[in-house]
């Protein structure tokens, strides 16, 4: 109740605190569903600062997105971040797996 006080007294908008309210059901619903803040806040920060980026190299590349797999630092990380993906679902993939061809 306190922050909606606070959000309607900044600008006096009951815009701003429905929108409050719905970043609070939002939040809500990613608690209940156990998603982890660090990676969404990570992503939320750095991903206008990655996209900008990736629209530099498509114009310093002229529009090849072949340069990402020719150039040798770009494929190793590449190659380093698709490797990392894989080793962190493969557990989940083998539980799933697991539960699937357990006989009762």
């Amino acid at each position: 109740m306190f922050c909606c006080i606070g959000i309607y007294s900044i600008n006096n908008s009951p815009t701003d605190v429905m929108i409050s309210a719905l970043f609070g059901v939002v939040g809500f619903w990613l608690v209940k569903h156990d998603f982890e803040p660090a990676p969404l806040t990570l992503a939320l920060v750095l991903g206008p600062l990655m996209e900008e980026n990736l629209r530099r190299a498509m114009l310093i590349a002229r529009g090849d997105a072949t340069v990402f797999f020719t150039k040798p630092i770009s494929s190793g990380l590449l190659i380093t971040a698709i490797t990392l993906l894989v080793v962190a679902a493969l557990p989940k993939i083998r539980r799933r797996r697991d539960e699937v061809f357990v006989e009762e």
